[in-house]
């Protein structure tokens, strides 16, 4: 995988056709590897080229939906709303005094950050 700055692979997302899928550069094949996330099952595809992911992504998408429809089963994964996170104590009594200098519950004033994180980076990427 490619790696950035300090180390981290590098990737990214595309949109095809309302379904997202990350997209990273393999230097061992030489090929950028795209695969769908938030799907109940695994689609992914590879090209040289983004024109080529595209591609081969439409590709993968409709082979993946096509199956789902034959077998019955919707395409997208549902999600409740709730995960676990563990963190370091110092970290869980950090981000409690943030909350409550905020005057919000702790599960709140993580939501809002995500949310604010995750807003950032679509703004970002536009």
């Amino acid at each position: 995988m490619a790696k950035g700055k300090w180390g981290e692979t590098m990737m990214t997302t595309m949109e095809i056709n309302g379904y997202r899928a990350v997209i990273q550069y393999d230097p061992e094949v030489e090929m950028f590897r795209g695969e769908f996330v938030g799907l109940n099952g695994g689609a992914d595809f590879y090209a040289k080229d983004i024109d080529g992911l595209r591609k081969e992504g439409e590709i993968s998408l409709k082979v993946f939906l096509d199956m789902c429809r034959e077998d019955g089963v919707e395409p997208r994964k549902e999600y409740s709303g709730k995960f676990n996170l563990r963190v370091s104590p110092k970290l869980h009594a950090e981000i409690s005094a943030r909350a409550a200098a905020a005057g919000k519950s702790l599960n709140q004033w993580v939501a809002d950050v995500l949310d604010q994180s995750v807003s950032y980076v679509e703004d970002y990427s536009k």
